[in-house]
């Protein structure tokens, strides 16, 4: 290896319009990695492959980045979510491939908070040769404070966002504002996918993310309530705007917001945390300090630098594809396509 400055080469399925946080995030970092001019467009001409958690509904990802590695040495660099099964309260085999795939062939591991890592080794990941905990961060020329309106404490206004319907997204919480808040002080919106109907809420359906950052413009308070949420990407995208936060006291959650926003546990505190931030709001508003998406890519890049300096000086050998370990990975996610088939047809 002689290229001092590595490129990098996302190896993801991006799709377009509005989606979920991986996805917006990821293509935020390939557009600070072309900025700075460390991307690659063609992965055979990277150095390093940036590999996300569990591509779903691309599992053919995992086969071409096992014959980059295999043919070409690639520098595996291993972004994980999760766990996936703490999120949706189901599919642990989705961890297995994710656990067993990372320890076959990541050289290094990034996790998006501590909370994540630890529960991550907690279920039963083992250690990577290179490991790190490096955040998110949203594209700034969309979610940034500028444009965002005034707090108005005559009518306070209350927003969540969520790509995902799952029910553990917070949504009981929802319900029980939509149920119990005081819409009379207050108003509130949800933007995105939703399993529940609202009465009180405005409901407005996934809109891209340009639409999303004048949206939440609009509003003075972020609220989140999902569970084991390791990285909230739609957080930390209010955070950007301007919004504090008001959220549940788990995951990843208090890692972002720190001291700009008050936590819950249930319903039964729910409506107090939302008190609490409305009464002094310029105070938590004044508390918002999240590191830029140049700083969070450099941070990525310096990561990449230091396993590729480490190769580079005969410190560290990537590792080595065999056969038998890509099989085990390729048959445990046989293994977890089987059981969904076979849930379905019980149902």
């Amino acid at each position: 290896m002689v290229n001092k400055r590595p490129k990098i080469h996302i190896l993801y399925k991006f799709v377009e319009g509005p989606w979920g946080g991986g996805n917006q995030f990821l293509k935020a970092l390939q557009g600070h990695f072309r900025k700075v001019g460390v991307y690659s467009e063609n992965p055979e001409d990277a150095e390093v492959i940036l590999f996300n958690s569990y591509p779903f509904g691309s599992e053919y990802l995992f086969d071409s980045v096992i014959k980059l590695k295999k043919r070409r040495g690639k520098i595996l660099i291993h972004r994980v979510d999760g766990p996936i099964s703490y999120v949706r309260g189901k599919d642990k085999w989705i961890d297995k491939v994710i656990f067993q795939f990372n320890d076959l062939f990541a050289d290094g591991t990034i996790f998006q908070s501590c909370w994540s890592r630890e529960m991550n080794y907690e279920l039963g990941a083992k250690k990577s040769p290179y490991e790190t905990v490096i955040m998110n961060a949203p594209d700034e020329t969309i979610f940034c404070p500028e444009g965002k309106k005034p707090f108005n404490e005559e009518r306070i206004k209350l927003v969540a966002t969520s790509w995902s319907g799952n029910i553990r997204r917070g949504f009981e919480i929802y319900q029980y504002l939509d149920e119990h808040l005081d819409f009379e002080k207050y108003a509130m919106t949800f933007v995105g996918n939703s399993p529940i109907e609202f009465k009180n809420i405005r409901w407005i359906k996934p809109v891209p993310s340009r639409e999303l950052a004048n949206i939440l413009k609009e509003h003075d308070i972020y609220i989140t309530a999902s569970q084991n949420d390791p990285c909230s990407n739609s957080l930390i995208e209010a955070l950007h705007c301007g919004l504090p936060a008001v959220a549940r006291n788990d995951g990843g959650h208090p890692e972002i917001i720190g001291k700009a926003g008050a936590f819950f546990e249930d319903q039964s505190d729910v409506i107090y945390a939302i008190e609490k931030v409305a009464k002094d709001y310029k105070h938590y508003q004044a508390l918002i300090n999240l590191p830029s998406l140049d700083e969070i890519g450099q941070k990525y890049y310096q990561f990449v630098q230091s396993i590729y300096k480490d190769i580079a000086n005969g410190n560290y050998h990537p590792k080595q594809v065999n056969y038998f370990g890509s099989m085990r990975v390729r048959a445990r996610i046989i293994q977890w396509k089987a059981q969904n088939i076979l849930k379905r047809l019980k149902e």
